[in-house]
């Protein structure tokens, strides 16, 4: 592989515009049409737009197009929230503009009425409250393309509010909800008054949401808001409705103040208003109604209520209506229902409900009706009709099913409302007690009824956010819910709870400090002059510091001694050991009042001086007799081969050809020797030996061998070898009347039809040997006599046959271990197998210096295996083996080892190496099996000792296994007493290492003590109880507290994993006897046995006449005072923001919520709640306008306090203002 050299030669040059033309910033009026347009370099660049970040699509508000290089859009019939930041992408290219609203300089006018002089009035939203005015702020999710617009609208008239939202984006059908004031929705309203309807485009993909008021009444004015929403996207939208009154030229109708603010669809349904009477002129109201006026509303029809009700001064109206009904003694009855609906039904949602009605005609058909749309018969909806009863049942009830139901039969009808409540979201899995490490990552989990239901988490009372620590982290995954506090601290520790709206859960954090353990400690060492000397220790913490002492004095690194720590693991590496460096090390971990100490030893060693002898090696790519190796050369050319070469000292070479030694070279010091003859020379150079043939000739054919030797050993390699194969046969029976006076043979693949003559001249002899064969390739051969007539016809071909040759020796062949009477050999396979299988191998023995002829066999015939123990040799002899591959042409050459090998065994110190997980204390429960496996090293086989206790073990009830490598300790079945602390120690001699490993059986805990009822009051039983005598070598984690009423005995569970010894037990039913029992729990389980409370507790009756106790009055009134202030913070744009704050105060005070001093009470945005002096203010989808000073106000008979805090909303992204740029390059 040539090396090469990758030159990068472009420059790098600042990015440009991928636009020649970029779009402006344009002002505009309302319900214009604006274009902005951008210009490309390129005709075929893909352009998107946006607005706020999102792409825009084509449709009816956006008309995206492109032509060549010109691209544009056209925003039509603009509106106040398209005054947003837009933006065109090309490439990496981005332009950003905006697009600014003009006012228009002529507000709009209400025409005037006749009767009254000209003025121009102010915009409808002026004269509206704050809470009511439209919200005109760009929302984060921009869902609509166009929004409801304010309207006005005279009574008895029509108006249309239209919505819509591009739906290109979207995943699923958007909801849309419409509502009246904060809270009131639209949706159950439905009726004669009010309409609302709904369709999609399929060209435009466009929703489009319309609301019709239909015959508009005065008490429909008011503000309105619009809210879509689609999976995790929101948008809502404010928009108010003005109704103004129809006056007549006749003068003041008084019956146009009677408004009726009830929004249901019913004619006469609702409360009268006087407040608009009262603004328009002010009458004198009698608060005391004269005697014959109810005789006069008796006698009236219900259409003179009203004006009866002014003439007399009856402001009550539904006290008056209250009155009424119960002075009428009959009552109308109706013709077509003999009973009908209830006025409300309640029902569970998944429940089914089924609504009743009698009808006087059997034969009568009814109609339902769902908020005024009637309800067809489908698998929800069920129609009965049994006589004259009629059912509808509506099953597996879903919120959409909350709604007003009418049934009708013919002219009358029944109305009823039917309220779906939502079940509350229960605590399926409660907390746990966790106990963490310092610096460890704890978890709290639970799991709720419903998948997506909302928790709050709190610890000691204070509500948990996200910070930007990532501290705390709240993950939710389907009905679970975890709580995960990172680095654990000593300030973490207290009580965590967990709230949803139909329960909580409280669980403690317990964190404690880490304590070091030494996981692997220093050993001893002994090292040799020049070597390197490593310490190394590892312990549990990593983020522990130590320092090395040598005799008591600090080591300090230098030249040759080197202190690293990695993770849990320390080093004292020591270079180039002098007998200066031996001594006493000691690591001192810092903070711990422990110590881990090692000795280092130096070791002389006598090293006499040999000079290095490398045996000579031939390096060839083939060598061998294989097809590769042989070299076919045309006559009379010249044959050049450099043959590769390696030794030291530098070995001679000796060329043979078949049996007879043909040339003999000796290069030393580059001298070079040629034959007589002059065709064949060598030319060496370092390294190499050159074999040169020049004019090759016939005669020059054969097996060349060349064998380099020196000192060191020898090698052999085959240049030009040649397959070949003996061929025999019978001279022919008939020899045609003349003598055979020769033979001709022939011999081809076994696969061709081509047969190849081997001689031209007729071989007399009958034994013949044919050479250039391939090995592995399969062969036939037939025979032609001859005589003086010619040639015979061939004989029959002989049977198929494959030339085959030795493999080569067998690689890497060493010592793989050696004791005093046995030695382990190991090699590998040869490099080159051949044709032929390999049979197997042979091993060969014989002391140092021995003949050829004196190897002797270490087993009878071959093995398969690669490696091989021979035993029973003599102890401190020096030995030589060498190992040879055996197939079916023979043996291999042999391999050998380099040196002689003395029979002694090498010493090794004994060293235990303890599994990691038994580093710490195994835990076991009674009856399982215990097997551990302690793996060691050691040379000669180490004696292994147990002791448990410091006192041998019982081997009845332990059984341990040893062999030279590992020690095992078996115990089938445990009990508790086989808990403790066992210690393992292998020796040899006099040197010795020990490990011990902590057992812990652990068992079901006994029973609690002396569980006793000390106190009932009301329906409440106090008990109380002592742990148990036996734990089960645990500790205790829990209790589990059971009753039972004495009459039936059934048992059921109150409290499970309660940690305490004493407990309250509630809601008891009155006038029972209960009795009571408590499990001890452990990491086992519940305790076989319980302890059951030695005395009854009866809940006692109330008396039929309480007469309570003459108390002193006494004053409990408290002025209010926050007993928690609010947090001043800092929160993200969009999302939804609380304040909480907690007060005291007797009587309970009232609570005012200000934002810069001003009251925000009924502001939409905000939401307050109120629950046992926990005070919270929940800002919807804050803004940066919502940042500012809160301040929250306790008022009551008492006094009065106030606390308030900052709120700062930052936006998700910050846009890059020319003031922005300004900074960043001036600090730069």
């Amino acid at each position: 592989m040539h090396p090469f050299l990758l030159t990068y030669t472009g420059s790098l040059t600042p990015s440009v515009s991928a636009f020649t033309k970029k779009p402006n910033t344009q002002t505009a009026e309302i319900e214009a049409t604006v274009i902005f347009e951008a210009e490309t370099e390129k005709p075929d660049v893909k352009v998107r737009w946006q607005r706020d970040s999102k792409d825009i699509s084509s449709s009816y508000k956006y008309t995206i197009s492109a032509e060549g290089n010109m691209h544009s859009l056209t925003i039509n019939n603009v509106v106040q929230e398209d005054a947003v930041g837009y933006a065109v992408i090309a490439g990496v290219s981005k332009v950003k503009f905006e697009l600014k609203i003009k006012e228009s300089e002529d507000p709009a006018v209400v025409e005037p009425k006749p009767e009254e002089p000209k003025e121009t009035p102010s915009a409808p939203t002026e004269s509206l409250p704050e809470s009511h005015q439209p919200d005109t702020r760009q929302d984060l999710t921009g869902l609509f393309t166009e929004r409801p617009q304010s309207g006005e609208v005279n009574v008895g008239e029509n108006i249309t509010f239209v919505a819509r939202v591009c739906g290109e984006s979207l995943l699923k059908k958007p909801t849309v909800k419409w509502f009246k004031g904060k809270w009131m929705d639209l949706a159950s309203k439905s009726g004669k008054h009010l309409q609302l309807k709904e369709h999609y485009d399929r060209n435009t993909k466009v929703y489009t949401f319309e609301m019709h008021i239909i015959a508009a009444k005065a008490n429909f004015a008011g503000a309105y808001r619009c809210e879509v929403s689609s999976r995790d996207k929101f948008d809502s939208c404010n928009f108010d409705l003005a109704v103004h009154e129809a006056r007549t030229t006749d003068g003041f109708d008084i019956r146009t103040a009677f408004r009726r603010t009830s929004t249901d669809a019913g004619e006469d349904s609702g409360e009268l208003d006087f407040s608009a009477l009262l603004k328009k002129r002010a009458v004198h109201v009698s608060t005391e109604p004269e005697v014959d006026a109810w005789e006069i509303l008796q006698k009236s029809s219900p259409s003179e209520y009203e004006k009866i009700a002014f003439q007399y001064g009856i402001t009550d109206l539904r006290g008056m209506l209250k009155r009424l009904k119960k002075m009428k003694k009959e009552k109308k009855k109706s013709a077509a229902f003999l009973r009908k609906l209830d006025p409300a039904y309640q029902v569970e949602k998944a429940h089914k409900i089924k609504l009743q009605i009698e009808v006087a005609n059997p034969d009568a058909e009814v109609k339902w009706l769902k908020n005024g749309q009637e309800i067809h018969l489908t698998g929800r909806y069920i129609f009965e009709s049994v006589g004259n009863k009629r059912f509808l049942t509506i099953n597996n009830c879903a919120l959409a099913d909350d709604a007003a139901y009418t049934c009708m039969i013919g002219e009358e009808k029944t109305v009823t409302e039917l309220f779906v409540k939502e079940p509350p979201v229960l605590i399926v899995r409660n907390l746990e007690d966790q106990m963490v490490m310092k610096g460890e990552r704890a978890e709290f989990e639970c799991d709720v009824s419903e998948e997506g239901a909302q928790v709050k988490w709190e610890k000691d009372g204070v509500e948990l956010t996200r910070d930007e620590s990532f501290k705390y982290r709240f993950k939710k995954d389907g009905c679970k819910h975890v709580l995960i506090i990172n680095d654990v601290t000593k300030e973490d520790c207290g009580h965590y709870r967990v709230k949803t709206n139909g329960g909580q859960s409280l669980a403690e954090l317990m964190v404690q400090e880490k304590q070091l353990e030494v996981y692997q400690s220093i050993a001893d060492l002994t090292v040799k002059a020049k070597d390197q000397a490593v310490f190394k220790c590892e312990v549990s913490d990593e983020n522990v510091k130590g320092i090395w002492y040598k005799n008591g004095v600090e080591v300090k690194p230098d030249a040759r001694t080197h202190i690293t720590h990695i993770g849990r693991i320390h080093k004292l590496t020591i270079d180039d050991v002098k007998p200066e460096d031996e001594g006493d090390y000691t690591f001192v971990p810092e903070g711990y009042a422990f110590n881990l100490s090692a000795k280092l030893n130096f070791l002389e060693v006598k090293i006499d001086f040999v000079p290095r002898q490398d045996p000579p090696k031939i390096h060839l790519d083939c060598m061998g007799r294989t097809a590769e190796s042989t070299i076919l050369v045309v006559a009379g050319n010249k044959l050049r081969l450099d043959v590769p070469i390696t030794g030291d000292p530098a070995p001679t070479v000796v060329w043979t050809k078949g049996e007879k030694v043909g040339y003999l070279w000796v290069f030393w010091h580059l001298q070079v020797l040629t034959d007589s003859d002059g065709r064949v020379h060598v030319e060496s150079t370092k390294g190499h030996c050159i074999f040169t043939i020049e004019g090759a000739e016939r005669q020059d054919e054969g097996v060349y061998s060349v064998i380099v030797r020196n000192p060191a050993g020898e090698d052999t390699a085959d240049i030009n070898g040649e397959d070949s194969c003996i061929v025999q046969w019978d001279p022919p029976l008939f020899d045609g009347g003349q003598p055979v006076i020769g033979y001709v043979l022939e011999r081809k693949k076994k696969k061709s039809y081509r047969w190849m003559r081997l001689n031209f001249d007729p071989y007399k002899e009958t034994t013949y040997e044919a050479k250039r064969m391939i090995e592995g390739v399969a062969y036939e051969m037939r025979i032609y006599a001859v005589n003086a007539i010619g040639m015979s016809r061939p004989s029959a071909a002989s049977q198929p046959f494959v030339p085959v040759a030795p493999t080569s020796e067998p690689t890497g062949l060493c010592v793989d271990d050696i004791s005093d009477t046995t030695i382990s050999l190991k090699w590998r396979a040869p490099e080159r197998i051949g044709s032929a299988e390999l049979e197997g191998y042979g091993v060969e023995y014989c002391k140092e210096g021995c003949k050829s002829d004196e190897w002797i066999p270490a087993f009878k015939g071959l093995t398969d295996r690669t490696s091989v123990i021979i035993r029973d040799l003599p102890t401190g002899e020096k030995m030589q083996f060498r190992v040879r591959a055996y197939n079916m042409a023979g043996p291999s050459p042999p391999a050998t080892l380099q040196q002689a090998v003395t029979i002694r065994e090498i010493m090794q110190r004994p060293k235990i190496w303890v599994p990691r997980n038994l580093h710490q204390t195994l835990i076991k429960k009674v009856g399982e099996t215990i097997n551990l496996v302690i793996p060691f090293q050691g040379k000669p086989r180490p004696q292994v000792t147990w002791t448990k206790n410091d006192e041998p073990l019982d081997p009845k009830q332990v059984s341990i296994r040893n062999s030279n490598t590992d020690t095992i300790l078996f115990i089938r079945r445990s009990e508790r007493k086989d808990s403790g602390n066992y210690d393992v120690q292998v020796q040899i001699e006099n040197v010795e290492d020990r490990a011990s490993v902590n057992i812990q059986i652990v068992d079901l805990p006994g029973p609690p003590q002396n569980l006793k009822a000390i106190d009932v009051w009301g329906f409440n039983v106090a008990l109380e109880w002592k742990p148990p005598k036996d734990n089960g070598n645990c500790d205790i984690t829990g209790y589990t507290i059971q009753k039972a009423d004495k009459k039936t005995m059934e048992w059921y569970t109150v409290f499970e994993q309660y940690r305490r010894t004493n407990c309250v037990v509630s809601d008891l039913i009155m006038g029972n006897e209960y009795v009571f029992r408590v499990y001890a729990m452990n990491m086992v389980g519940l305790s076989p046995e319980p302890c059951l409370s030695k005395d009854s507790a009866y809940i006692q009756k109330t008396g039929i006449v309480y007469k309570p106790p003459s108390y002193k009055e006494r004053d409990f009134s408290e002025v209010p005072k926050f007993t928690h202030p609010l947090m001043s913070r800092s929160v993200i744009a969009g999302y939804n923001a609380t304040l909480s704050c907690s007060v005291r105060g007797i009587p309970k005070p009232k609570i005012t919520w200000y934002k810069n001093k001003m009251d925000i009470t009924n502001e939409a945005k905000y939401r307050m709640f109120s629950n046992q002096g926990v005070l919270t203010l929940e800002i919807r989808k804050p803004c940066p306008f919502d940042g500012g000073v809160y301040m929250c106000k306790a008022i009551n008979s008492s006094g009065e306090d106030v606390v308030e805090c900052k709120l700062e909303v930052r936006r998700k992204y910050m846009p890059l203002t020319q003031e922005l740029l300004r900074d960043l390059l001036s600090n730069s």
